[in-house]
């Protein structure tokens, strides 16, 4: 057997190698401790795919895969090395977009490619193109809108009467052209089908509002995932295959625990009006501020403090003051802890990363099930640029548009501290309860201010300087 037969063998074997890698690098990400590790892994697995892709196809078109590559890794590897923490989330879902459209691009050569020849090989190939294009259009478009809500380029909805309606529609006319292709697969009906996919990722976006943006970011990655295999079985190429399959059902778990996670159906956050405000019970009383010396106060004779971090922390790049905070609190003998609700923030993990950038131990970080039990035995809580996860009407309101969503019972702890800016609404558009209750106190500060000042009170307190 000569090299050239050998080749595509190599490269095939070394496709299988790249798909353990990349399930074994998942795997590993299931835990704070390993998770470095796994993307690690699962990065040296792409990169054998890669190679091994020269392999498959017999080192042919080298300039061509060279030039896609330095497209692709240049600019990539600058914005990835300067993107703040606070861009992560619209970084993840314009990548996530690029995985779907690049599904796309393969299905759209493949089916132009069949269209010139005027027939498909089989009829099973033509559909995994014809689901994989329609799945990976809609990835890439609305990951782009989602993108672009996260990012502040566009409003967090856009909504008109009978829009459903109006995206239904255009739904079954791109799944008409798809069929249509099967009987007649011209380059013009191929076309027509493939601007229909794009506009339904973008039509069925638009009125998501932003408090469900963790859970449309966790969806298009599901999508995406999808997407690729079906193409990967149009080339057949395994690597695809198999990766696709595990991203697809691994984005699809998690889709489903974040909705869980929000008491509400997938089909809740695409058709619903949720994330963009609505009516909701008029909270009596007002908000009572506290200054920076007295909550200090209240943290120097707590024993007990639980953090609650949301995407303002973010926003104010305060978590490694935070930290520095809670290591004054731990130096002085009090228990510590973070609690983390799964949809804090813009995408799924996002304060777990925050913290883990600032250094805090994981031992420290609880999940909402978890730690939701011992609000009711924690002296002081403070909040610190989360909102909608907090607000007790998603227990008490029947008529607000965040009923039923758990959140973290922050208003059993016996006091707390709310560090905010100014006194606005979070993602949901409505007034949290919370920052009205009797043991509520509001800090009104930037997170970094504000931590800042708290620490110097504790140290202030020590030095008999204190009240």
């Amino acid at each position: 057997m000569d090299f050239q037969t050998l080749l595509p063998l190599l490269a095939k074997a070394a496709y299988i190698l790249a798909a353990f890698q990349l399930i074994m690098g998942i795997k590993r990400m299931s835990s704070p401790v390993t998770a470095r590790r796994g993307i690690e892994l699962a990065g040296i697995g792409m990169l054998v795919a890669v190679v091994a892709t020269f392999g498959i196809t017999g080192m042919h078109n080298i300039g061509w895969i060279l030039g896609a590559l330095a497209l692709g890794i240049i600019p990539a590897w600058f914005k990835a090395k300067s993107v703040a923490m606070t861009e992560m989330p619209q970084q993840v879902a314009l990548y996530n977009g690029m995985g779907g459209g690049s599904a796309a691009a393969i299905g759209a050569v493949e089916l132009l490619k069949f269209a010139e020849a005027g027939s498909a090989p089989s009829m099973v190939v033509l559909a995994a193109a014809v689901v994989g294009a329609l799945i990976g259009s809609i990835s890439l478009t609305g990951s782009i809108i989602a993108w672009a809500k996260l990012d502040g380029v566009m409003d967090k909805r856009f909504t008109f009467g009978g829009q459903q309606y109006f995206n239904l529609l255009v739904f079954v006319v791109a799944l008409a052209f798809g069929a249509s292709l099967f009987f007649d697969l011209s380059v013009n009906a191929t076309i027509v089908f493939f601007v229909l996919a794009l506009a339904v990722g973008v039509l069925m976006t638009l009125p998501i509002g932003g408090a469900d943006m963790p859970v449309v970011i966790s969806l298009f990655n599901a999508l995406t995932g999808l997407a690729v295999s079906f193409e990967g079985y149009v080339l057949q190429n395994e690597a695809l295959i198999i990766a696709g399959m595990v991203v697809g059902a691994a984005g699809t778990l998690l889709t489903q625990l974040m909705a869980k996670a929000m008491n509400r159906p997938i089909s809740g956050v695409l058709f619903s009006n949720f994330g963009g405000g609505g009516a909701a019970q008029e909270i009596k009383g007002a908000q009572k501020a506290i200054e920076p010396d007295d909550a200090a106060s209240l943290l120097y004779m707590a024993e007990k403090v639980i953090i609650v971090p949301g995407y303002g922390m973010a926003v104010a790049q305060a978590q490694h003051k935070i930290w520095e905070l809670s290591q004054q609190l731990i130096k002085r003998d009090k228990e510590v802890k973070f609690a983390i609700h799964p949809v804090a923030g813009r995408m799924p993990g996002h304060m777990n990363v925050l913290l883990a950038e600032a250094g805090v131990p994981y031992d420290l970080i609880a999940d909402m099930d978890d730690i939701n039990p011992e609000f009711a035995t924690c002296d002081v809580a403070i909040v610190i640029g989360a909102n909608d996860v907090v607000n007790p009407a998603a227990k008490t309101d029947k008529s607000s548009p965040i009923f039923g969503m758990p959140i973290l019972d922050v208003v059993n702890a016996r006091q707390t501290i709310v560090i905010k800016r100014g006194k606005g609404t979070g993602f949901a558009g409505i007034e949290n309860a919370l920052f009205y209750a009797d043991n509520t106190r509001m800090l009104f500060a930037d997170g970094q201010e504000a931590a800042n000042k708290l620490i110097a009170g504790l140290k202030a307190m020590d030095s008999g300087g204190g009240h």
